[in-house]
């Protein structure tokens, strides 16, 4: 099973891939999660994405794209995976496409959260008060909110058009949110 989870930052992507890594036994990448251990690591990749990623900017397509190419041609993806963070904008949607093909392990589905954005704020800075990470500063968070709009929504649209999008309220019990998306991934597992 090959699925994009889509949301907001701070929509419960993360939480729920978890969940569905473990159900679906498949790997879970997040690009996030791959930048922020660059950055931790001092990676020249890490540097260049640190001062973006406080600044609430994204990190360019080229370089999310060569980071995920490798990942995907790690032996943990060949039973499936879920991308968290990725694709964020139309063009990335063509690069995931192309890439998925090359390696002949096409999409299945694209599962999207929906979360209204003063949950999503929220949430965020709860997380900030607890885990210090400067990504999830409120004042970050809006910018990252702002440039959704502008630049993942379209995403959304797409993969709808294409037939391949399932919407799941992100609201409620961790535990109610993930029985949605299994039930919503029945037909492709």
């Amino acid at each position: 099973m090959r699925i994009v989870i889509l949301g907001a930052p701070g929509s419960g992507k993360g939480t729920q891939a978890a969940f569905i890594k473990q159900t679906y036994e498949i790997a879970h990448i997040s690009t996030g999660d791959l930048l922020r251990a660059a950055v931790r690591n001092g990676t020249p990749l890490g540097l260049k994405a640190k001062a973006v990623m406080e600044a609430g900017q994204l990190v360019s397509d080229e370089l999310v794209l060569g980071m995920l190419a490798d990942r995907l041609n790690e032996p943990d993806t060949k039973n499936g995976f879920i991308l968290d963070g990725y694709p964020r904008n139309l063009n990335q949607v063509a690069s995931l496409d192309d890439l998925l093909n090359q390696l002949k392990q096409p999409l299945d589905i694209a599962v999207k959260l929906n979360v209204s954005f003063d949950i999503i704020v929220g949430r965020c800075e709860i997380r900030f008060k607890a885990e210090g990470r400067k990504d999830d500063n409120p004042d970050v968070v809006r910018e990252r909110l702002r440039i959704y709009s502008e630049q993942t929504e379209p995403v959304v649209t797409a993969y709808r058009e294409a037939g391949r999008l399932v919407e799941i309220d992100g609201v409620g019990d961790v535990a109610e949110i993930t029985s949605r998306i299994q039930n919503a991934l029945k037909p492709y597992a």
